[in-house]
Order: C-alpha cells, then sequence, then structure tokens
C-alpha cells in the first residue's frame, strides 16, 4: 500500500534513528513505501536537513548502484560540552561521592538511562570515523556505558571478566599488574566473542591508575586486534600518573580533602582544544 509523504517521513525518521551506521539502499525505501525514486530522495533530502537542524547527526549519500543512505549519530563539541558540563552539575550535587578507599561513587549515573543516552551519543560522535568493529570494556560499571555506545556505533560489544563463568565456555586468560602496587589481576574473554583481527574501541567508566586499560589493550593482541580508541567517562587528575596509552575522558576527578565535598570536577580531555 502506497504511503503519503508525511507518515512516510515518520516512519523513514524512525527506521533512521533505529539502524545508524547502517547503508541503507534507495531501492529499499523504494518497495517499503511503494514510491518512486524521485520521491524518496525529495523525503532524504528533508530528513537530512531536519536532522541537521535537530541535532541528530546527518545523513550521508553513497552513490552508485549499491550506493544509499548512511544515517550517523552526531552532537557537536558545543552541544556535547553542555551535557558535560550539566553531569558534572548533578554530580556535584551530592555530598557523598568518596567513598572509603577513595573510590568515586558513580553508580547512581550509570542507571539513568537518560544520562546514558547522553553519554553514549557523545562518545560515539567522538568516535565516528574510527571505523570501529567492536567494542570492549571490562565488567561492571563500564557495560551499561559500552552497551549505549555500541548502540549508537551500531556495531557489537564484548565484557571481559576477572573470573570465569562457565555459561562463558573457552577463555582466553591473561595476567596483568595493577598500576600503583605489587598486585597481579587476572582478566578473561570468552575466545568466540571477539573475531580476530577486530578493531576494537575501548570502554571503561574510570581511570585511575591505568592497569585495567593496558590489561585490555594486552587482551587485544590475544585476538590479533587493534585499538581504535580509549574512552572513559572520568578520570582521576593525577599530574604523576604514568600512562603509556592515549585515551580521552569526559570528565577530570580531583580528590583532595581540603575541596569542600573532597573532589572538583572540570571537563576532561576530550573538550581540549
Amino acid at each position: 500500500m502506497k504511503i503519503k509523504r508525511s507518515p512516510r517521513l515518520v516512519d523513514m525518521t524512525q527506521y533512521l534513528l533505529s539502524h545508524p551506521h547502517k547503508l541503507v539502499s534507495l531501492t529499499f525505501f523504494v518497495s517499503r513505501y511503494e514510491s518512486a525514486k524521485s520521491s524518496i530522495s525529495e523525503d532524504l533530502t528533508i530528513l537530512k536537513e531536519q536532522f541537521e537542524l535537530s541535532g541528530f547527526g546527518r545523513i550521508e549519500t553513497v552513490a552508485g548502484a549499491a550506493g544509499g543512505v548512511i544515517y550517523i549519530p552526531t552532537m557537536s563539541k558545543e552541544d556535547a560540552i553542555v551535557e558535560v558540563e550539566n553531569l558534572i552539575y548533578q554530580l556535584e550535587a551530592s555530598d557523598d561521592r568518596i567513598l572509603p578507599g577513595g573510590y568515586f561513587y558513580l553508580t547512581d549515573l550509570l542507571s539513568d538511562p537518560d544520562q546514558l543516552r547522553k553519554i553514549g551519543k557523545i562518545i560515539a560522535s567522538y568516535y565516528a570515523e574510527s571505523k570501529a568493529t567492536a567494542i570492549m570494556t571490562i565488567a561492571t560499571k563500564g557495560v551499561p556505558i559500552a552497551q549505549m555506545v555500541a548502540l549508537y556505533l551500531n556495531i557489537p560489544f564484548v565484557i571481559v571478566r576477572r573470573d570465569s563463568k562457565v555459561t562463558e565456555g573457552s577463555t582466553v586468560s591473561i595476567n596483568y599488574a595493577t598500576k600503583g602496587t605489587t598486585r597481579v589481576e587476572k582478566m578473561e574473554l570468552t575466545k568466540s566473542s571477539l573475531p580476530q583481527g577486530s578493531h576494537v574501541l575501548v570502554i571503561d567508566d574510570f581511570l585511575n591508575g591505568g592497569g585495567t586499560i593496558t590489561g585490555m589493550n594486552s587482551m587485544l593482541k590475544e585476538f590479533n586486534s587493534t585499538c581504535a580508541g580509549i574512552a572513559v567517562l572520568c578520570e582521576s587528575d593525577t599530574p604523576d600518573r604514568e600512562i603509556d596509552f592515549e585515551y580521552e575522558s569526559l570528565i577530570k576527578v580531583q580528590k583532595d580533602p581540603s575541596f569542600a565535598k573532597g573532589f572538583e570536577l572540570t571537563l576532561g580531555t576530550m573538550f581540549k582544544d
């Protein structure tokens, strides 16, 4: 049944938003709406302009017989800064962020779907051109962030664990040193979860000494895979920390008992000029 333009635009918008980073042919839309290719092209021109105006992202056209359109979710740097400043405001509103042992409490933020969507889109926008084919994180608090980034980039994500599960099947296990201590930790990843030769975006909730991410980088080598980038929600603002990998953070956390709440927050490295 042929569909008129207004409902066609609504349905086409919903389809594109639900299938980011996927090449969709014009013939697919022609068949879906029983409309002429010229009409579909006009629809896409309207959507392309409106998506950019509304901040949804951009619609790119791929020419040729096998071409079509690709929706790429993006957020401008200015909008991303506003969203992260709002996150900082929310985090600073609490008086008990610093837990015993010096840990920074993030669980309330990581359980908020609205905030997770914003965090996921910011990271996915930054790495939209990374050509990552998978996302890696470590259980447990990095999982919701990785899952949201995976949704916007439309790629799978894998979870590295510190202990094996019988339901995971055969695993690859590595040992890694915890930065700043002599303690050696273990992490494992299911053999079948990550294809050999993947290009992987590494995600974590908090960067302190860097040992966990160093471990995940070592895990990538076991799968003959490369790192497409490293992104963390928060990092400890430690000037004398020795980090041997490049990364981007959304928020920097400086902990000091002399501060009114024991900490101060600033924009992370992702927003450096």
